[in-house]
């Protein structure tokens, strides 16, 4: 077999007793590393560009988000109702400070803790502070909900404010939606392993 590389391309024969015969050498060998083989494609690199640089800046938020969760910095929670629609919709996700970080005041979105009349926890609220103050109470309002927050929060009670809304991220934290992102990234790395033993 005879091939002949011009540095960006390569042809190559086979010679046998029968004739010659136009193949593809790697069919028959295994090309050493310093042969040339055909160029990348632009929307090739492209490609994988994208993929590559989607993948990591995704990889570099999950890392600093757990970091700055697990340190306490901030804190991440999943948006379950719509009382605060249009400006937090439901399968948001928020991110909060601690109080002692960022002081509540009238028009921030703070997270409480929420409870029945017999002082029983039921959930935490992300809600907007419309009046009251810290030490007397904050009166609470869903942007979306007619009337205010029977519960009036104190200070104490604020578990975070929210400085920050990743929109429709939560959603994506569904176990069926886990499935199919993660079914949808091994076809992509199937793909990508088809082009590199292409080369």
């Amino acid at each position: 077999m005879v091939t002949v590389s011009n540095g960006k391309e390569e042809k190559s024969v086979l010679i046998s007793a029968t004739g010659f015969m136009v193949v593809l050498a790697k069919d028959y060998v295994i090309a050493p590393k310093e042969r040339a083989v055909a160029s990348k494609t632009p929307v090739r690199n492209a490609f994988l560009f994208g993929f590559k640089t989607v993948g990591w800046s995704m990889v570099a938020l999950f890392l600093a988000t757990s970091t700055l969760t697990f340190t306490k910095v901030i804190d991440t929670r999943v948006v379950l109702t719509g009382s605060m629609m249009p400006s937090i919709n439901p399968g948001d996700i928020v991110f909060t400070a601690p109080v002692s970080r960022i002081s509540p005041k009238i028009n921030d979105v703070v997270v409480y803790s929420g409870k029945r009349f017999d002082g029983s926890p039921v959930a935490p609220f992300a809600h907007r502070i419309i009046g009251g103050t810290p030490s007397e109470g904050f009166i609470m309002k869903g942007d979306a909900n007619p009337e205010s927050d029977v519960q009036r929060p104190k200070l104490s009670e604020i578990e975070g404010v929210v400085f920050f809304r990743a929109p429709f991220v939560g959603k994506l934290l569904q176990p069926q939606t886990m499935m199919l992102l993660l079914l949808s990234g091994f076809g992509i790395w199937l793909i990508i392993g088809a082009f590199r033993e292409e080369e």
